[in-house]
């Protein structure tokens, strides 16, 4: 077994196509494709497009024997494996929408996740489910009591038998397909991509943000049912018509040097990740792994869906130079789902441009002007970069009129790419979608020219007697103390008793010893001061406790959430102690 070529001679057409079935027919004659690893690196599976679009249609076949409606929802539980692009590309065929459902599973989150997968099933709908083995046992107790009219493995579909039937795929304004938003654990929001609104951002990443040639080969370790997987390592490379090598998420989570070492030995140039992806991988090399690491091929070394530290960046850049890594092939963006999947990028081949920014008079005013003082007063901000051609952006402020530039305000995004509506959701929907169009994003930020720069969620800021402070902003100067892990921390605001807001800061750490964990409550606590000149109140927890969405990004609200739970918590015990110490009197 072999993995699909890099080059081929099918020319590369980004453009032109109705529908995600038409993408598939044209790539499937060429010879590239999907290629899959497993656990130690070697490859596992090979899932050409010529062969992904027979086996489809196969498969479309057999659903449509079921006698399923047209435009029913198929929950496809979305693990690194061949099966789900079988199934999606199945459902372009037969007509049907296909839902990815998450397959990441905390230990110890068994109930959490079968109640997740439940509720997201229960929101769209779903006609028909289909697990891998891994899975069959969670969604069994997940569809219980639920109106479906299958489910099973994929072995057990393969069981049915295909019927004699003319396909009607899914047309230009139908849904291609729901996207599951990052925050929908409790309250499930599928967003309806149609296929017209697919389209049009995937040739705009491939023409404008990535710039996709023949020679370009991609690499991820990303799950399929976030987003950036889902689109920009199964859809990207399939309207370029390029072959993707991919890791599992665990696989990379417990062995992150293989997402470098399959970059080397096939010749990725392109691949993505979050901040902390980076930073872990930089953790966990050794000297002997980068003698024999050749990452000069890797062009565009993406970054995006969270908040970008360019610090950790840095440190990842700077370990791997030695085998060729070029800091330049950073590229920052911003996106997410309501949009399909981007809508900026910053310069190709430029690296990352971080904005300085005087931190009192950003917190005072909302403006972010340049820094001329030392880091003490100093907050770093990465430039996102220029909107890709089909959107246009405004900086509003909290009563809707548009600020001028390097002011703060709420970031808000229109074009062909911004979606439909939250399935089924009217209320959601109108929230942050106006009558025209113009989507609220929810997050803050300021624009420099043309330029657009992220500082934060707008539900996240902290508000200390009437100053904006940026919870990330506390968060990496906790994460620069002794004991305290990268990624650990989630800082949010909290009402006191005297109505008045204070800041919160629940942080990770191994440390048991009492002195150890005191030192690192006072090392945080003097830098905040020192920095903000505000108190913080800190709250240290255990490792892999903080809540995470389903794409692995921390939930602060969740934090929130699960902080006043333990202090009400508290609180009962305490007063049940009072009350038990006084009978016992």
């Amino acid at each position: 077994m072999i993995p699909t070529k890099t080059n081929q001679s099918l020319p590369i057409k980004t453009a032109g196509y109705e529908t995600l079935a038409d993408v598939l027919e044209y790539a499937a004659q060429g010879d590239s494709g999907f290629n899959f690893y497993d656990g130690r690196g070697h490859l596992s599976a090979v899932l050409p497009y010529s062969v992904l679009r027979d086996e489809a249609k196969i498969l479309a076949r057999r659903l449509l024997g079921l006698g399923c409606q047209r435009g029913a929802r198929v929950g496809i539980i979305a693990e690194t494996e061949p099966m789900f692009h079988r199934f999606f590309f199945a459902c372009q065929y037969a007509g049907l929408i296909p839902v990815a459902l998450p397959a990441g599973i905390q230990l110890g989150a068994h109930g959490a996740y079968v109640s997740q997968v439940r509720r997201m099933l229960k929101s769209c709908g779903a006609s028909l489910v289909v697990t891998p083995e891994s899975h069959f046992k969670f969604m069994s107790e997940a569809v219980q009591g639920l109106n479906l009219t299958m489910s099973g493995t994929e072995a057990d579909f393969n069981a049915l038998p295909e019927i004699d039937i003319e396909f009607e795929p899914l047309g230009v304004d139908d849904p291609a397909y729901l996207q599951y938003t990052s925050g929908s654990t409790s309250f499930p929001r599928g967003v309806e991509v149609t296929q017209k609104t697919v389209l049009s951002n995937l040739t705009e990443i491939a023409e404008y943000g990535l710039e996709l040639d023949s020679d370009d080969r991609f690499v991820s370790w990303l799950p399929f049912y976030h987003d950036m997987g889902l689109v920009g390592f199964i859809l990207v490379p399939l309207i370029g018509q390029l072959s993707v090598d991919y890791l599992g998420s665990r696989t990379f989570a417990m062995r992150p040097r293989l997402w470098l070492k399959l970059l080397s030995d096939n010749g990725g140039t392109i691949s993505s990740a979050p901040t902390f992806g980076y930073a872990l991988c930089a953790k966990r090399l050794r000297p002997s792994d980068i003698e024999t690491y050749d990452l000069s091929r890797w062009r565009a070394a993406c970054v995006g869906a969270e908040r970008i530290n360019p610090e950790p960046l840095k440190d990842f850049a700077d370990i791997l130079a030695p085998c060729g890594f070029d800091r330049k092939s950073f590229v920052a963006c911003y996106g997410m789902a309501e949009c399909v999947l981007a809508t900026s990028f910053a310069p190709l081949g430029e690296g990352l441009k971080v904005d300085l920014v005087d931190r009192e008079k950003m917190a005072e005013n909302g403006r972010a002007e340049p820094s001329a003082g030392d880091a003490l007063s100093t907050s770093a901000y990465v430039d996102c970069g220029k909107l890709l051609p089909g959107f246009e952006f405004a900086i509003l402020d909290d009563d809707g009129a548009e600020l001028d530039d390097r002011f703060c305000g709420h970031i808000h995004l229109k074009g062909p790419s911004v979606m439909r509506g939250y399935f089924q959701d009217e209320k959601s929907t109108s929230e942050v979608l106006s009558e025209d169009g113009w989507l609220n994003t929810g997050d803050i930020g300021y624009r420099i020219g043309q330029h657009l720069v992220i500082t934060s969620r707008s539900k996240d800021v902290i508000i200390i007697k009437g100053r904006n402070i940026w919870p990330y902003d506390l968060e990496v100067l906790a994460q620069q103390t002794k004991g305290v892990k990268f990624g650990g921390v989630a800082a949010f605001s909290v009402t006191g008793e005297a109505r008045e807001e204070r800041a919160v800061m629940v942080v990770e750490t191994r440390e048991k010893d009492t002195a150890i964990r005191a030192s690192i409550v006072e090392g945080i606590n003097r830098e905040i001061h020192a920095h903000f000149g505000i108190n913080v109140q800190i709250d240290l927890t255990p490792r892999g406790t903080l809540p995470r969405t389903s794409s692995g990004k921390l939930s602060r609200s969740q934090s929130k959430q699960d902080f006043l739970a333990r202090k009400t918590l508290q609180g009962v015990e305490q007063m049940a102690a009072k009350v038990g110490a006084k009978q016992s009197a």
